[in-house]
């Protein structure tokens, strides 16, 4: 049995699988905001419940919304670029392990989506995937051979937090975006820059769900704004094809829900790929808002 956890903003989730990723258990609880300590006490009690109720002692997994430094030196084992800054700075990897008196391992939440769609998900069995996650924000995560990849500084995938290639006058230098910088793909390509976007050239506000019934619907202004939504995906989808040429990208996120996003991505992408074209396929997430969550079990995978 693996047990898997995922740190969100508002719940913490734990699920346990089988060797087959048969789900056993789930359970979860709010996220106590603004407490290590308390956050610390949420995911070993959520693992305690799992394997009360299973009665089994299983590996652990944890998805967080940032990585853990890696980098021999003094800070070697704290998280770092959580979104949940109150993780920040801290041991969480250690500390669980310490705690739960075995191994867990930690990795980067988007990270965790990709290992589970290249698992057992849209990309099973490929060898490369990068992973995209398009909700309120937009992050990104790649898996080799089944594995996290996270690089020397576990940065690999902070791919919202690149700038959007080849902008458009009118797109530079870009909405100021909460890591300090103008311009990342994150203030574009999400739910949250969809609205913007759309507020910025009509004056009307609208959710993007509302956005996307309008575009259904046949809304010229709607159907506009998810043709820039696209184009700006596949630029930053281009970069990704031009440096690592993965196997497929998986999409995953409250955007990730909207069906024409796939043919209008795929359209553009090989616009801008060196020397034109590319036959990268852009697939739905296959488990949805559990791809992070059983992701995290199968951390436990590959060895």
């Amino acid at each position: 049995m693996r047990i898997g956890v995922d740190v969100g903003g508002t719940k913490i989730e734990a699920v346990a699988l089988d060797q087959d990723g048969k789900e056993l258990r789930r359970v979860r609880v709010p996220t106590p905001k603004g407490s290590y300590d308390e956050t610390l006490e949420a995911i070993i009690r959520l693992v305690h419940e799992i394997e009360h109720a299973t009665s089994g002692k299983a590996s652990v997994g944890v998805g967080i919304p940032g990585t853990i430094i890696r980098v021999p030196g003094p800070k070697q084992g704290l998280v770092k670029n959580a979104n949940s800054t109150w993780l920040n700075g801290k041991p969480l990897e250690i500390d669980l392990s310490r705690i739960l008196e075995r191994e867990v391992r930690c990795a980067n939440d988007a990270n965790c989506f990709t290992v589970s769609e290249a698992t057992d998900g849209a990309a099973a069995g490929l060898n490369v995937v990068f992973g995209v996650i398009a909700g309120t924000g937009c992050g990104g995560g790649v898996a080799v051979g089944g594995r996290v990849y996270s690089g020397q500084n576990g940065l690999a995938g902070e791919w919202g937090h690149t700038p959007l290639p080849w902008a458009e006058g009118y797109e530079y230098p870009g909405p100021e975006c909460y890591c300090g910088k103008r311009g990342c793909l994150e203030m574009w390509i999400s739910g949250t820059g969809l609205q913007r976007d759309f507020e910025e050239v009509t004056k009307r506000k609208a959710s993007s769900e509302q956005i996307e019934l309008a575009a259904a619907a046949g809304d010229a202004d709607a159907m506009a704004a998810f043709d820039r939504f696209e184009d700006r995906m596949a630029r930053g989808l281009a970069m990704i094809v031009d440096i690592l040429d993965p196997d497929a990208v998986v999409i995953g996120g409250g955007m990730s829900k909207v069906g024409r996003i796939y043919a209008g991505v795929r359209a553009k992408l090989g616009n801008y790929c060196f020397g034109g074209g590319a036959e990268t396929p852009v697939l739905r997430a296959m488990h949805g808002d559990a791809s992070g969550v059983r992701g995290a079990a199968w951390l436990w995978t590959r060895g």
